[in-house]
């Protein structure tokens, strides 16, 4: 059985359950920022604001910053490019530890589900529910790699200003991976 379980010994659900409001706000935002690429247009720098918000810990300046996001990203059109948006619409206006930590949990079932449909073996029933407990045996590459950054992210998000400069880097990196997976699949078409 392969674990996945991180340097700390703890799931990702433990991770989060365990996450003060700036972790899970960067968590969330982590997993929308890496699945971009799945909209027609990936948004460019449009959660930049969000970003910052998340660093300053404002809950008023992240409300507002997840509304102009939202905007700026405008409607998707795809199934998948829908689930992405659909992400950011469900942000809570409200900076509160429960409001952020359902958001945080359902962005990263929803982002472990999209990056598991472009591995090539695709994702069996309750695999990312498994993956999210700890027991990744059976997830693709890109399954395995999303919930390695989604651990790192929690992780890092928990040393203050580096921490989340390191959880926009994995993000920037996952974006890459996946752009990279998505433009593959559309040559391939």
């Amino acid at each position: 059985m392969t674990s996945a379980m991180t340097a700390t010994g703890r799931s990702l659900r433990e991770l989060i359950d365990a996450a003060d409001e700036r972790g899970l706000a960067a968590a969330g935002l982590a997993c929308l920022d890496r699945c971009l690429p799945l909209l027609a247009s990936d948004g460019g720098d449009a959660l930049r604001p969000v970003w910052a918000a998340v660093a300053r810990g404002e809950g008023a300046a992240w409300g507002e910053a997840v509304a102009k996001a939202l905007v700026e990203l405008g409607t998707a059109g795809t199934e998948d490019a829908e689930a992405v948006r659909g992400m950011l619409a469900a942000a809570p206006p409200a900076w509160t530890t429960e409001a952020l930590r359902t958001w945080a949990g359902a962005c990263s079932s929803t982002a472990l589900a999209l990056h598991g449909r472009f591995d090539a073996a695709g994702v069996p029933d309750g695999l990312v529910e498994r993956c999210r407990a700890g027991d990744a045996d059976g997830a693709g590459p890109l399954l395995a790699g999303e919930l390695r950054r989604q651990q790192a992210v929690l992780e890092s998000a928990a040393h203050g200003p580096t921490g989340l400069r390191r959880a926009r880097e994995l993000s920037v990196e996952g974006g890459r991976v996946l752009r990279a997976v998505v433009s593959r699949r559309a040559r391939t078409a």
